[in-house]
Formats: structure tokens, sequence, C-alpha cells
């Protein structure tokens, strides 16, 4: 799934060729795309027609576009293979359109939802009085946030009593970090992925978040990270950040601070990318 780069990439696309436009019409295409609206896709398309798309906003993974003239959002669901492109109107169909929205003025673009693998979608939402959609109210700030609070996230991690990857990616305690930076985060900070939390100082902390910061911002400014065709902003253009990765899918290659061959292992359904010699194993109590 695309993490905090690439969904605030993709934001940054619809603010600025989607924000303060006048949806004309919304048709969706197959019901799938649509299935978190439990009122159907009809009245989705209903609610929609007629208002003004807001700034589109983001926590952590979640995108949303608010709706100026009311208290909801649509809440973007992006899955394995969601992509939101802005497209001419006479451009082709793509092969898994999956919802169209068009405007009332005369840019000559519309909004297209696309998702070959169906695992995404569109819904709307109230929202609570933060403004966020209230289905994700209890997803907590994201590091690149300014009100991130670096001291209560340090003593999460203390209470918690669980082992930092898992931290990283458990989106109540942090959110927007995936798979992929949190093996870059920790390779920088020589810090294995198994390493417990109950042990983390203050500095430890704050050093390991100013990786998090430092990879997510790297890979902002190259346009994330795609393997393939399938993370793309709303332009249809890929990131490169893949280039850049020191750990992430480098089994075998040398680690490109020491030198020692790169390790993966199997890890709560996914892989762990790490360095055997700069991130130590933690030792195993007897």
């Amino acid at each position: 799934m695309p993490e905090l780069p690439e969904v605030e990439v993709v934001r940054r696309g619809l603010e600025r060729w989607v924000a303060h436009r006048t949806v004309a019409d919304v048709e969706v295409l197959h019901p799938r795309a649509v299935r978190r609206h439990i009122a159907g896709a009809d009245d989705f398309a209903h609610r929609l027609k007629g208002h003004h798309i807001g700034t589109p906003s983001r926590r952590g993974k979640y995108l949303w576009l608010p709706l100026e003239e009311t208290n909801q959002s649509v809440l973007a669901h992006l899955g394995m293979s969601g992509q939101l492109l802005v497209q001419p109107h006479e451009a082709p169909d793509e092969k898994h359109l999956r919802i169209r929205v068009r405007f009332a003025d005369g840019q000559g673009t519309e909004l297209r939802f696309v998702d070959q693998r169906t695992f995404g979608g569109l819904s709307l939402h109230d929202n609570t009085p933060e403004g966020l959609p209230d289905v994700i109210a209890h997803i907590a700030r994201d590091p690149l946030d300014p009100l991130f609070d670096d001291e209560a996230f340090h003593q999460a991690l203390r209470r918690k009593r669980t082992t930092i990857k898992r931290a990283l990616l458990d989106q109540s305690l942090i959110s927007g970090v995936g798979n992929i930076y949190a093996d870059e985060a920790l390779w920088r900070a020589r810090v294995h992925y198994e390493r417990p939390t109950a042990n983390f100082t203050r500095p430890r902390t704050a050093e390991l978040l100013g990786h998090v910061r430092d990879v997510m911002n790297a890979a902002l400014s190259v346009g994330g990270t795609s393997f393939d065709s399938l993370y793309v902003n709303v332009n249809g253009e890929s990131g490169y950040f893949d280039r850049s990765l020191d750990a992430y899918g480098r089994e075998g290659l040398p680690c490109k601070r020491c030198g020692t061959p790169m390790r993966r292992r199997p890890w709560m359904n996914r892989s762990s990318y790490f360095c055997p010699t700069c991130q130590r194993a933690p030792r195993v109590s007897s």
C-alpha cells in the first residue's frame, strides 16, 4: 500500500487540479468502488453533485476531499492499486476505471478513480470537529504534521511494550509509516526491527524520528516510491525514490554503510530488510 510520501504527492496534485471546483456529475462504473458508502452508488453520486471540493487533506496514509458546503468529506481508500488521476475529458478510459467525477467549469479535465484490484474506493463521511472523516478519528498524527507530539510518542513507545517496527506501523501511535519507510528509517538509525520499545531513551526516540522524517522528505522530493505502474501521481507519473533505497528490497546486496550483505526476514506477512552488522539483533532473555 502507498505510504505517507506517495499519498502526499497525490494530495498536492489534487490541490492543484481539483480544489474549489464544482462537481457536475459522478459516474460510478463499478459498485465495489463505493462499497464503503452504505447507501450505495446512486446516493454517493447524488450527494456529491453540485458541491465544491475543498482543499484536499491528509493524515498519514489517509486522504480526503472536503465538501465546502457541508460537514462531510469524500475519503479515498487507495488500497493496493487505487489511483486518483486528473485526465482530459477526451482521454480514453483506463481499463480499470471505477469512478468518474466531472466538473462544472471549462477546464477540460475530470477526476478518475482507477483501481485494478478493486480493494480501494471512495466513500462519504461526516467530519469530526477537527475536520477529519469520522471513520479515521482514531488515526494518530503523522511525523510531518507540525502538531505531532514527539514526547507523547516517546511515552507511548515506553508504555506499549512491543518491538520498534510494530510500533512504527501502529497507526494509532504514529501514522503514515509503512513497511518500506520503517525499514529505511531503522537502517539509518542502526536499529534492529525487533528491538523492544520499553528501553528506548528520549535521545534514541528523537534520533529515530529524525530519520523517519528525513527519509519521508527525501521520498517526497522525488515523487515517492513506485515499484510498478500502480503507484503514480495525478498525472500518471511514477516516483523514483526506489533508486535511493538503502534497505528495502536489497537482500544480498552490500550494506551501503559497512558492506555486509543485507538480509531479508519474513515478518507479519511482510518482509523486513536489515544489515546484520549495523543493526544487531537484540539479545534474547534466557
